[in-house]
């Protein structure tokens, strides 16, 4: 095993099959490598260079501000495509409080189309994994969280507001005062239960926003808990929870295409 801090060469090494998490290769160097079939999952790519290299069949989802191919910034022709094969999307980037309850209304008649989808499945579906994904009953436990934290404990100021259904990102680090149960496997009912309360409380937040208000800022919590005990933008508040919604609807949507064809 590597010494923490202790850079190692691997040359003519057959490393295939490895598992690296959890694992700092900042500045690393990587020449005439064998990545077919690699999975990079909430890795850190800032500043990376790729060049000379063979990319074929190659899958890139994620925040991506800036991703030049050949010299060109594909950023925008991608966010533009989007755009244009999902008319709503642009909608989920609201510049004044109306557009952040226009955008609110979309995304709960979307999810409400989406968890209809879901209801015809069999039950058992929705806790499979599709490719190693959350399922659809983890990603409805994750908006969970996510209101929680970005909602509840950081604009209305609760201290504690977590539910222990609620399932935060598989990276975030231990925080001791936020339950965290991976293995739970609740009803769909109950988890729908959660998302209704949680879906009101955003929609009274935003039906009560003003302009004035959306550009201040949040009061500190003082107690532990996630996020960090700290001053947020309301509207980069209200956003991550827009993007979160938006982005986790996709996501189970492309899976429930997937469980669809499998047998129960």
């Amino acid at each position: 095993m590597c010494q923490p801090g202790r850079m190692s060469d691997f040359i003519g090494d057959n490393l295939s099959g490895s598992r690296f998490e959890d694992v700092d290769l900042n500045g690393a160097t990587f020449r005439r490598v064998d990545l077919r079939g690699a999975r990079l999952d909430s890795v850190d790519l800032v500043g990376a260079r790729i060049r000379g290299s063979w990319i074929s069949d190659v899958e890139i989802s994620g925040d991506v501000e800036s991703l030049r191919v050949e010299g060109i910034d594909v950023v925008p022709l991608v966010e533009a495509e989007l755009d244009r094969l999902y008319p709503d999307r642009a909608r989920m980037r609201p510049a004044d409080a109306d557009g952040f309850r226009a955008a609110w209304q979309i995304l709960e008649r979307l999810w409400g189309e989406t968890v209809g989808r879901a209801e015809g499945l069999p039950p058992e579906l929705l806790d499979e994994r599709v490719d190693g994904e959350w399922s659809f009953i983890q990603t409805l436990r994750h908006l969970v969280f996510a209101t929680d934290a970005w909602v509840s404990r950081t604009v209305l100021g609760e201290p504690a507001p977590w539910d222990p259904l609620g399932l935060p990102h598989e990276d975030m680090v231990d925080v001791p005062a936020v339950p965290c149960d991976y293995e739970a496997r609740p009803a769909l009912e109950q988890v729908l239960a959660l998302r209704a309360d949680r879906m009101t409380t955003v929609r009274l937040v935003l039906d009560g926003l003003t302009d004035e208000q959306l550009a201040g800022m949040t009061e500190p919590v003082t107690e532990p808990g996630y996020p960090e005990p700290e001053s947020f933008p309301v509207r980069r508040c209200l956003q991550a929870i827009i993007t979160e919604e938006w982005e986790h609807r996709i996501f189970a949507e492309r899976d429930l295409d997937v469980l669809a064809l499998r047998p129960a």
